[in-house]
């Protein structure tokens, strides 16, 4: 689900519809602020575009990012 380029790691996601690509990123934020590491995401219609880079590291991939990364995926494969 994750790629690696450009010192960021990268998922692409898509969902039914809009309302469940929203639902997934709203069922996202908690976790997100309880990593207190906020991912640069998009969404259009029914796709969802995730970015995870550490800006404090000087923007590269961190174990920060890996371990949001997993708690977005393992939110992601519920929808499956």
């Amino acid at each position: 689900m994750w790629k690696e380029e450009n010192n960021a790691l990268i998922a692409n996601l898509t969902f039914e519809n809009f309302e469940t690509a929203m639902r997934y990123m709203q069922e996202c934020t908690p976790a997100i602020e309880k990593a207190s590491h906020h991912p640069e995401w998009s969404n259009v219609y029914n796709k969802v575009q995730i970015k995870l880079t550490t800006h404090d590291e000087g923007n590269t991939v961190t174990n920060k990012d890996r371990k949001l990364a997993a708690v977005l995926e393992k939110i992601y494969c519920q929808y499956l």
